[in-house]
């Protein structure tokens, strides 16, 4: 992923106020780093991770205020 696209992402989640899960594990796979113990992962971690993983740069509004 581009380092402009990734900056800009997440600066557009944090305004957005996505819930901090979402976010970290959006960080988390758009850097293709190692994935959160099972006990530690969250239904948003989860969908933040597969988003950032997968470059979605959109998902992260389904999870807003949650």
């Amino acid at each position: 992923m581009d380092k402009s696209v990734y900056h800009s992402t997440l600066k557009a989640m944090h305004e957005a106020g996505v819930n901090t899960a979402y976010y970290h594990g959006w960080a988390t796979g758009a850097l293709d780093n190692p994935d959160l113990e099972e006990q530690r992962v969250t239904d948003a971690y989860t969908a933040g991770f597969e988003h950032g993983k997968s470059g979605n740069t959109e998902g992260y509004k389904d999870w807003v205020d949650k």
